[in-house]
């Protein structure tokens, strides 16, 4: 729980992940309001329902954030079992522990802008109404979550909101996704630990890209008022191509490598163009971004300043 003065108690999964650690440190900073945050048990496995009730049970919370989740697109391909057990299985779990307890809260469901797959270039940037079509058993399994979380919307007396954020970045995220792969490699290359030379995927492909502290902020704004039963893209409505990121973090390490293309960091069924509307978003909460996307890549590149981060 956090050391603020607080008059209610929100639950969070994944607090250990790259946007759970975010949550909390924006908890501290009073984004949530008044509300204490208490993380899921260490070690707990929502693929248990045993033992997700005996948590929900010791905590009692009013407001709950669904963060956890095997989610990691290209690893979804290698283990689809498991990626599927997390994602669909645990948030069953949570759903039906919370009605076991009786909860009469909100929670906001977290799931993907991975979701929408292959979207026309015509229907860019993508609004709430378009049709899922999941490229991916990660994307799958946001899709049934959603769905399972929509149905007992229906049937129990709690209410439920969805977030499908887009791509967010900042501080903190495992070098596994792309930017911070990439600032790694030009903060090794500034370190003279690597020659001039960067090894990238493909690198022509725009996405969105969101600040997380934003995408919390949005989170929290969803808790706050966001329409119950209803989906909402979080955003930052700007396309960016994957190249200007590497640009601007080149600028700012001061290093001009030469650039290859890794076949390994190439995704099956890469979408070209993404781009998305947070129009709903603001009109229903008044949210809006307040980081810029050269902030968050100095801010980005400035973790790996030294050689232990390196």
């Amino acid at each position: 729980m956090s050391g603020r003065t607080t008059t209610s108690t929100l639950y969070l999964t994944g607090a250990s992940g790259f946007v759970g650690k975010h949550v909390l440190a924006e908890a501290q900073r009073g984004v949530f309001g008044d509300t204490g945050v208490a993380s899921a048990s260490a070690g707990l496995d929502l693929r248990d329902a045993v033992a997700v009730l005996a948590d929900i049970d010791a905590i009692r919370p009013d407001t709950v954030v669904h963060l956890a989740a095997q989610s990691f697109v290209p690893e979804s391909f290698v283990r689809p079992r498991d990626t599927i057990d997390t994602n669909l299985i645990g948030t069953l779990n949570l759903l039906e522990a919370l009605k076991s307890t009786g909860f009469r809260g909100r929670m906001l469901y977290v799931s993907s802008g991975d979701v929408y797959g292959a979207v026309p270039e015509a229907d860019l940037p993508v609004v709430e109404a378009q049709p899922p079509m999941p490229r991916s058993p990660y994307a799958v399994s946001k899709v049934a979550a959603e769905l399972l979380c929509r149905q007992y919307q229906l049937s129990v007396d709690f209410e439920i909101v969805v977030a499908r954020p887009f791509n967010h970045i900042g501080p903190g995220q495992d070098v596994r996704f792309v930017v911070p792969s990439l600032a790694r490699q030009v903060a090794r290359i500034a370190a003279g630990m690597e020659p001039a030379e960067i090894l990238a995927g493909d690198i022509d492909v725009t996405r969105d890209f969101s600040d997380v502290r934003d995408v919390v902020g949005a989170y929290a704004a969803l808790l706050r008022s966001g329409r119950a039963g209803e989906i909402y893209n979080v955003c930052s409505g700007r396309e960016v191509k994957i190249r200007d990121i590497l640009m601007i973090l080149c600028r700012q390490a001061g290093v001009a490598p030469d650039i290859r293309q890794d076949a390994a960091k190439l995704r099956p069924s890469e979408q070209r163009r993404m781009v998305a509307s947070s129009g709903k978003l603001a009109g229903d909460t008044g949210w809006a971004p307040q980081w810029t996307l050269e902030r968050t890549l100095q801010q980005i590149l400035d973790t790996f300043s030294t050689k232990d981060s390196l």
